[in-house]
């Protein structure tokens, strides 16, 4: 069997699927965090799991841009959605997704760069401390971050709904196209 890397009209590539269940564990590791922090308050489990949201937003930004990067040169090969009101939403919906995947991580990094403290995701120094704050900087974040986030699970929690409606109700193999190639040769 041939590792199929780009997309083609009928299925996702092996890059593709990469980026996208790889980003998925990223993002489960992101919102329990932050779950967890919304419902048992500072505890070490806590301080463990939060600990890392910076850098591992950082990583996530870097991540979507090459999605983006990826989907775009992917774009006339990727599979077609569906005609009617069924393939208007998701595609709505997977434009919505990318968006906020990169809004929202955009905006703790300028966040970041205004709160004049620097930043070093995973130790790699991204931009120095100058320890003067920026305001107009900090205060699109501090706004909408938290907020825009919480869409974002929304959606995605509707995206992974949509996901199993199409798998197991109408069955139409809509969801099989992100799966492996080993489990769709079975």
């Amino acid at each position: 069997m041939t590792i199929q890397l780009r997309d083609t009209p009928e299925r996702y590539g092996l890059v593709t699927r990469i980026l996208h269940w790889g980003m998925a564990i990223i993002f489960a590791w992101q919102f329990l965090g932050m779950i967890a922090r919304v419902t048992l308050g500072r505890t070490p489990l806590v301080s463990t799991l939060v600990g890392t949201h910076s850098s591992v937003g950082a990583l996530l930004f870097v991540l979507v841009v090459l999605r983006i990067l990826w989907g775009l040169l992917n774009s006339l090969r990727r599979p077609a959605y569906q005609q009617g009101l069924l393939g208007f939403f998701a595609k709505v919906g997977h434009w919505t997704l990318y968006a906020l995947m990169f809004i929202v991580p955009l905006l703790a990094l300028v966040r970041a760069y205004g709160s004049g403290r620097g930043f070093q995701p995973f130790g790699i120094p991204l931009f120095s401390a100058t320890g003067e704050q920026i305001a107009w900087l900090t205060a699109p974040a501090n706004a909408v971050h938290g907020l825009l986030a919480w869409v974002l699970l929304a959606l995605i929690g509707g995206h992974i709904l949509m996901a199993l409606v199409h798998r197991y109700i109408i069955r139409d193999g809509v969801a099989e196209r992100m799966l492996s190639d080993v489990r769709q040769a079975a």
